[in-house]
């Protein structure tokens, strides 16, 4: 597509870039939000740009009609770094501030996700100091530490409790990963016998990780008590017994997130029926829309994981959830990572290995592979991604005949009930090779989930693919079973979400990826 409106933009002293827009945003609210969404930014901003009237000196942007033709603009972050005896002073001096999940007064919303090492927490002082004892003995001649049960207890419990911080239900791999942590931290605490040092600090682990769960789900914590069912001699007057356990499956860091402190469930959707009036209008309020989106975060959550409502019913009640900038902070709400920004970073990153892999391919899977990688340009990066990504299904065996739809823009209005999920390529009439299996100039794209078009007019493939994954997420759905293999590849390996144990089709590009 021809650039329309080219910008300069000053992200900082050492970061300046050329960006383009499809058009002139119609105000400054819609211009802060597809910059933000441009160059992948977390804070909020104001713009300053530089006015050919006064000889390029910087002025604070009001109007969007006073920007030149192609503008040099420079971004101005909100954010006040405040001494520790003004905390309780005003954070920002933008009036546009949006707060950040987590930063709204709503302190249980989980901001990291797993880390690559786990730190283990400082225990209490008389814990620490037998510990440092134990680890000089250790030291000095290989003598392991001798614990009671009661300071065995402790460690356990702030684990847990550090555990939780990061996710309610932990996977196997999680426990090892930090009872390899521990026994590394104080080498005292090492099992003699065991084939890893830490097998039976492990178990136990698991053990007080379910005794701090039912804690928990006494108090009331959403992501667990949603489960306490389960259990009928706890909870002799709850509700049946759920057929199966409502946790992260994805390495959602915010799976089921309590209410904010002060609202409920009444509150909320008070603000919820006002959010759904705004998103509804021509030219909403971007400003407003992301405000109210972050305050109902945990309603819709708790509509989501608990009722598991069709997709038309989302669309209707939270019309705004279904577009690209929501889309995008949805995912950052519920797994803590900027969609956007690494989802592209990665797979640019892992292209050149790609697609030596897939050209190694060989049979009639590597024939048809060749099909596509005979189109790459180097010079243009989006069909680069486009080609990799529809490659991706061949590589692994997956069927994305029903996945992958074209159509004529002429036939735009076809029934897809039929597709669960799906991207829509439309062609234009005059496309000289209607019938061919890739299409690198669209007239459009849209995406197709439960039979129903929920986005249109998107521009690439690989924008389309991206928002989809954010969707899955946003609206806690399945992976198709045809696409399964790509879709995880996404997940685990390109973002690195949920790194479990993999399939060998995965672990074996995983492999190849890692070897140059």
């Amino acid at each position: 597509m021809e650039d329309k409106w080219p910008v300069r933009v000053f992200v900082s002293d050492d970061d300046i870039r050329r960006i383009s827009l499809d058009k002139k945003p119609s105000n400054v609210e819609a211009l802060l939000s597809e910059l933000k969404l441009k160059l992948a930014l977390s804070y909020d901003f104001k713009i300053q740009y530089e006015d050919p009237v006064f000889n390029n000196a910087l002025c604070n942007l009001t109007d969007v009609s006073e920007l030149p033709e192609r503008p040099t603009i420079k971004i101005v972050s909100c954010v006040v770094h405040t001494s520790p005896s003004r905390i309780s002073t005003s954070l920002s001096t933008c009036s546009t501030e949006i707060l950040s999940p987590g930063s709204r007064g709503d302190q249980r919303l989980r901001q990291d996700p797993w880390p690559a090492e786990f730190e283990i927490p400082e225990f209490s002082v008389d814990i620490n100091y037998r510990l440092r004892q134990g680890d000089l003995a250790y030291m000095k001649d290989g003598s392991l530490l001798k614990m009671s049960r009661d300071m065995k207890h402790v460690i356990l419990e702030k684990l847990a409790e550090a555990m939780y911080k990061y996710m309610a239900y932990p996977q196997d791999y999680h426990f090892g990963h930090v009872a390899s942590a521990l026994v590394k931290a104080h080498p005292c605490l090492s099992e003699p016998g065991s084939p890893t040092g830490y097998c039976a600090w492990k178990n136990s682990l698991k053990f007080k990780m379910g005794n701090y769960r039912t804690k928990l789900r006494r108090s009331g914590m959403a992501d667990v008590s949603v489960n306490g069912n389960r259990r009928r001699t706890d909870f002799p007057d709850g509700d049946p017994s759920s057929s199966n356990i409502k946790r992260p499956k994805r390495s959602e860091t915010n799976f089921l997130p309590n209410f904010p402190d002060g609202e409920s469930a009444v509150s909320l959707e008070k603000i919820r029926i006002e959010l759904e009036m705004e998103a509804k209008k021509h030219l909403p309020d971007v400003v407003s829309v992301k405000k109210m989106m972050d305050q109902t975060f945990s309603l819709r959550r708790r509509e989501i994981v608990e009722e598991q409502p069709p997709v038309n019913v989302m669309v209707e009640r939270w019309p705004a959830l279904l577009t690209e900038t929501q889309i995008y902070d949805e995912f950052s709400r519920v797994a803590s990572r900027n969609l956007r920004q690494q989802f592209y970073e990665a797979l640019d990153t892992n292209t050149p290995r790609l697609i030596q892999i897939l050209k190694s391919k060989k049979g009639k899977v590597g024939v048809s592979l060749d099909g596509y990688l005979c189109q790459i340009n180097s010079q243009n990066i989006t069909a680069t991604r486009t080609i990799v990504l529809r490659c991706l299904p061949l590589f692994f065996g997956d069927d994305d005949s029903e996945f992958y739809r074209t159509c004529f823009d002429s036939d735009a209005g076809e029934d897809f009930a039929q597709v669960p999920v799906g991207i829509l390529t439309v062609i234009p009439e005059d496309d000289p090779n209607p019938a061919a299996s890739l299409h690198l100039k669209p007239a459009s794209i849209a995406v197709i989930l439960e039979g129903n078009i929920v986005l249109d007019d998107l521009s690439t493939y690989p924008e389309a693919f991206c928002l989809l994954f954010g969707l899955m997420y946003a609206l806690h759905l399945d992976y198709p079973k045809s696409m399964k293999y790509t879709f995880e590849f996404i997940q685990k390996i390109l973002l690195n979400l949920g790194q479990n144990k993999l399939t060998p089709k995965l672990q074996t590009l995983k492999n190849a990826l890692m070897s140059s």
